[in-house]
């Protein structure tokens, strides 16, 4: 059973070798079944003239690969952890979360220059509110212009444009081979990551437990337990790509630590919350991080963003 099966991958370049490198992994300790993979376009990969935070669809990259999971047309799909809503589709399960890659965002900027030594009103790009909401808290002085398109694109609207820096994440450059494009990797006192951010999940048909345990093999327990925290404070929260949210979890051995970020889209106001406890309580962790983000304000901070929308 499952000797051949379909991974199902959004058309981009990175999408493309992230879903090739699950496969290189599941090979690695099932040799010989044979993957073939079906690409799709998301509906996030056409819609690239609006801001992600004014689009509002939770499924914006995943509903088409959800859609041929639950028709039977593809058997897994491979998508970056931070594209998934927090609430599966019924029917869906997270089959494996692979190890986290570098999940700290990075500066690109001309000249080599670090976030600190960027002129005061220099432009920096980025399509997401997360980045522009730490951005502008660390460096108020800073403006920030909305950017969208795959790596690729984002880079090349860059060198043709007259910005002085863009952020990404470090993970889709190193991975697109890019890393030398990286000026500054962004400490976690500056900016937290995406919930996720890093990471790879592996979605399958939730009745189906053969291909479960198959794909357990690229499973990696630490990160799905950073996942885990991580995702239960968004979820706590209500947040998606419309709201600036940060969060990044630390397992060490039996222990949990887990940082949260909420913060207005100008950056003026913004909150950090912390919590620390066992490991195998990642879940409860990240609601209760949520519920302190909330007691001191987290709420008000978001019933700003969402009355604007």
């Amino acid at each position: 059973m499952y000797d051949t099966m379909i991974a199902g991958s959004r058309d981009s370049k990175l999408a493309m070798w992230q879903t090739r490198w699950v496969e290189e992994q599941l090979k690695k300790s099932l040799p010989a079944i044979t993957v073939h993979i079906k690409s799709v376009k998301a509906r996030g990969d056409k819609i690239l003239d609006v801001p992600l935070a004014k689009i509002g669809d939770k499924g914006l990259f995943t509903r088409e690969l959800d859609n041929a999971l639950l028709a039977g047309e593809i058997d897994f799909a491979v998508h970056s952890l931070k594209d998934l809503p927090t609430e599966m589709p019924a029917g869906l399960t997270i089959a494996a979360v692979t190890k986290r890659w570098d999940c700290r965002d990075a500066l690109i900027s001309r000249q080599g220059l670090r976030l600190n030594d960027l002129p005061a009103g220099a432009v920096v790009a980025t399509g997401s509110l997360r980045r522009q909401s730490q951005l502008l808290a660390w460096r108020p002085d800073l403006k920030v212009c909305d950017i969208r398109g795959n790596i690729q694109t984002r880079l090349r609207k860059f060198d043709e444009s007259d910005w002085q820096a863009m952020i990404l994440a470090v993970a889709g450059l190193e991975r697109m081979g890019l890393g030398e494009r990286i000026t500054q990797k962004l400490d976690f006192d500056i900016m937290l990551p995406g919930v996720g951010q890093g990471s790879l999940a592996v979605v399958c048909r939730a009745d189906d437990k053969r291909l479960i345990d198959r794909l357990a093999v690229v499973e990696d327990r630490e990160s799905r337990l950073m996942a885990r925290a991580e995702r239960s404070f968004l979820n706590a929260l209500e947040g998606g790509c419309q709201v600036p949210i940060g969060a990044k979890a630390d397992v060490n051995g039996r222990e949990l630590r887990l940082r949260g970020f909420v913060g207005s889209v100008d950056g003026q106001t913004t909150l950090r919350v912390e919590i620390g406890g066992a490991a195998d309580e990642a879940r409860e962790l990240g609601r209760n991080l949520a519920r302190e983000a909330l007691n001191k304000g987290a709420g008000d901070i978001l019933d700003l963003i969402r009355g604007k929308e």
